[in-house]
């Protein structure tokens, strides 16, 4: 028997038929991915800021030389890696990746150098024990930015990173000098009081070093978290940093100093946590937008956090230009984020 045909209704006038969603119940668009991660960029680089002041309150209460420093890092990445393992542990997925991830290394599956991002890490510590104490933290940290941003841009224009090809503009070179102008602005004071020498530019090199090899570092990152995530890889960052801490507390031992042991206070020990956010932030967010603007919004997070570090626990008030610099900051973050926008749009 022939099935009847089915009747067709004609819709009431205005009332919206199937093919066109009813604007008052429709669903919200979510917000584009490039918009989401923008705070989550400034918070990595305020916790970056954080670190800094936890690892060198635990540098100071720890002892004196090379050796204080180099255990003071060392701690931060083992207490981080303790609390990643201990994710590992209870949360299932997390700890089939890591077993996943070493299985791959052995087979070949994955090159050896996508694993070594966190050396990155141990030698930008490396480099602020035996630099910094010489240079002073405001030179060293400009002469890191300045490393970080040059190299950003190469990564990104060469394609190295996790998000393909991105083209050399104006507005991203724009974006990577004011990152540095920020840094250079912040410490202007500090910075005219250092005596500009030979072994002075010489050292200089290694701050330099660290923040091309800290941008190489994070393009790694991204590629392996698309292979494995972004918990294996800040996993695997901290597994390979402790590893070569190690080796750095090895050899600082043998550097003039003394350590006076361990300290009780909890707060001391909160780098390795401000490292885990950083790294899992910055993992994630490269693969939106590349190096260079996760790490112009980084040193714009450091700046404005510093700022207000200064504001809430430092003696004085912050002067005017720290103000100028956290302004100059924001506006490369701005540049930078502006022409991310135009790229995603297009």
């Amino acid at each position: 028997m022939a099935t009847p045909p089915v009747p067709v209704v004609a819709p009431t006038p205005g009332t919206p038929t199937p093919s066109t969603p009813d604007p008052t119940t429709a669903p919200a668009r979510p917000a584009p991915r490039w918009l989401v991660t923008l705070p989550l960029m400034l918070g990595g680089g305020a916790l970056i800021a954080l670190q800094s002041q936890v690892n060198g309150a635990l540098t100071g209460r720890l002892g004196t030389g090379l050796r204080a420093s180099a255990l003071a890092a060392l701690v931060s990445f083992g207490s981080g890696l303790l609390v990643l393992s201990l994710l590992a542990l209870l949360h299932r997925p997390t700890g089939r990746g890591v077993a996943a991830l070493g299985g791959a290394v052995r087979r070949r599956r994955i090159p050896l150098w996508l694993v070594l991002g966190g050396l990155g890490g141990a030698f930008f510590v490396a480099s602020q024990g035996l630099a910094a104490p010489t240079l002073g933290i405001t030179f060293f940290i400009l002469c890191f930015v300045a490393g970080q941003a040059v190299m950003a841009l190469v990564v990104d224009q060469r394609g190295w990173g996790p998000n393909g090809v991105t083209a050399l503009t104006r507005s991203r070179v724009a974006g990577a000098v004011l990152a540095v102008l920020a840094v250079a602005v912040s410490g202007a004071g500090l910075l005219s009081a250092v005596p500009v020498t030979g072994s002075l530019l010489v050292l200089a090199a290694l701050p330099l070093l660290a923040g091309a090899v800290n941008s190489a570092q994070q393009g790694v990152n991204g590629r392996l978290a698309a292979h494995v995530g972004p918990w294996v890889t800040t996993w695997n960052n901290f597994w390979v940093g402790t590893l070569g801490l190690v080796l750095f507390l090895a050899v600082a031992l043998l550097r003039p100093g003394h350590l006076t042991g361990l300290p009780t206070e909890p707060w001391l020990y909160l780098g390795g946590l401000c490292g885990i956010g950083f790294i899992w932030a910055s993992t994630v967010t490269v693969r939106v937008h590349g190096v260079l603007v996760v790490g112009v919004f980084s040193v714009a997070g450091q700046v404005v956090t510093a700022a207000l570090i200064g504001l809430l626990t430092g003696p004085g008030r912050p002067g005017p230009t720290t103000w100028a610099a956290v302004a100059v900051s924001l506006a490369g973050a701005a540049v930078v984020g502006l022409a991310q926008r135009r790229r995603h749009a297009g």
